[in-house]
């Protein structure tokens, strides 16, 4: 049976374990504020430079040539960003999945120390039912980290997909910008 010191400590872990998610979370959001305000303040520096530039072209051909030197970095840096926001994303994600793993292997710990106690004290006679309890936990335990590596692994599978979509889409971008300079000039 639970002692009240036992209950107050486990609604004091539970406490400090939420405000450590809180700033977990707060730490993501400051990140990802910083990261805008300075894509948007780059982002003014460069319309003020491409408008000044557009304003002294002189004939469509340098017209052309300026829109896609504008083009390029344009995809690169919106590649940048989706990257940057990824990884702001993921590292938050594997904070809060830390903390989630340390939570669930103290209850899973917590919980076979009552089944072991349970299993001691049971009366003679209930073997069978003990053994059954301790399997059907042990059961869980096994489903529940087959799980965890199973999103571990879909975890995996998505980072390498997005990487290799980031890199196409820049490699694409490279290539139109290449074809349109040939076209221009």
């Amino acid at each position: 049976m639970l002692t009240t010191e036992q209950i107050i400590a486990a609604h004091k872990a539970n406490v400090e374990t939420l405000f450590g998610l809180t700033n977990k979370a707060f730490e993501g959001v400051e990140k990802l504020v910083e990261l805008n305000m300075q894509v948007a303040k780059t982002a003014l520096g460069e319309v003020v430079e491409s408008t000044q530039a557009a304003l002294s072209v002189k004939d469509a051909q340098e017209l052309l040539a300026l829109q896609s030197a504008l083009l390029q970095p344009s995809a690169e840096k919106a590649a940048s960003y989706s990257r940057h926001l990824y990884d702001i994303a993921t590292s938050t994600n594997a904070e809060v999945a830390k903390v989630a793993e340390a939570q669930i292997a103290d209850i899973q710990s917590k919980f076979s120390a009552v089944v072991e106690n349970a299993a001691k004290n049971a009366p003679a006679g209930t073997e069978n039912a003990v053994a059954l309890v301790k399997s059907a936990v042990a059961a869980a335990n096994n489903a529940f980290e087959t799980v965890q590596k199973a999103a571990k692994q879909a975890t995996e599978v998505a980072e390498a997909n997005f990487e290799a979509a980031t890199n196409s889409a820049v490699k694409a971008s490279q290539t139109a910008t290449r074809a349109s300079k040939r076209a221009a000039a």
